[in-house]
């Protein structure tokens, strides 16, 4: 948060003002973020499910200005819309509760930039390989495999080289994580881990395995953000 007033008030600077992240009072100030600038592109967090506040965090340290998307009208207000780790299946059905599916599914035709991760990457895939029906948005043409390294236990985090990302290997952290198990000659692939693709992209929506909120290196939101920008 800003510093307040001369009267003791908290200043916000603004519905999502430019020091203050949605949902940031739950816990505490949180890390320090810079200002962002008038021209910044607004991104929205999809708010049904998930990482959400790590990712509004993250998109504030990396330029943007945070939106939290719980309806169809915060969804006209974004440029791009990140889609968290989560529950897939879950978030799929809160999609259509919030009616949200349709509109988001319009915007992702319309050529909306999109960054899913983990269960955002699963909702973002044209197929997935699995034989019972489950909700998605489509956008990448991919067919994912839900859980594809394991469950729960079996978690783990690995130093990650990612195509297009300076600075050296990201550290990754996969938890139920999906891959990618076949992709169309448009999807690119830029990182994969035992030869399976983990992080892809088609145009102007990204899809990653593993959770880059959780690290503090904000290097991939950086990314879609430029993409966003772009």
């Amino acid at each position: 948060m800003s510093d307040g007033p001369d009267d003791g008030r908290v200043q916000r600077r603004g519905r999502f003002g430019s020091r203050w992240v949605p949902g940031g009072r739950l816990v505490g100030h949180g890390p320090a973020v810079p200002d962002v600038s008038d021209d910044a592109p607004t991104v929205g967090v999809l708010g049904l499910q998930g990482d959400v506040l790590e990712h509004l965090h993250a998109l504030q340290r990396s330029g943007a200005r945070p939106v939290l998307v719980r309806t169809r009208q915060d969804l006209d207000t974004v440029d791009g819309l990140v889609i968290p780790g989560g529950e897939s299946t879950t978030i799929g059905k809160l999609l259509q509760r919030f009616g949200l599916l349709d509109p988001l599914r319009d915007r992702l035709g319309a050529g909306m930039p999109a960054f899913g991760t983990c269960a955002g990457l699963i909702l973002l895939s044209d197929r997935l390989d699995q034989d019972r029906p489950q909700v998605t948005l489509g956008g990448l043409d991919v067919t994912t495999r839900r859980n594809a390294f394991g469950r729960q236990v079996d978690s783990f985090e690995v130093d990650l080289d990612v195509t297009g990302v300076a600075g050296g290997p990201m550290r990754a952290v996969f938890i139920r994580a999906p891959f990618v198990v076949e992709h169309g000659a448009a999807v690119e692939v830029l990182a994969a881990v035992d030869h399976h693709p983990v992080v892809v992209r088609q145009g102007s929506i990204l899809g990653a395995s593993f959770h880059p909120e959780l690290t503090g290196d904000n290097r991939l939101h950086r990314v879609f953000v430029g993409i966003v920008a772009g």
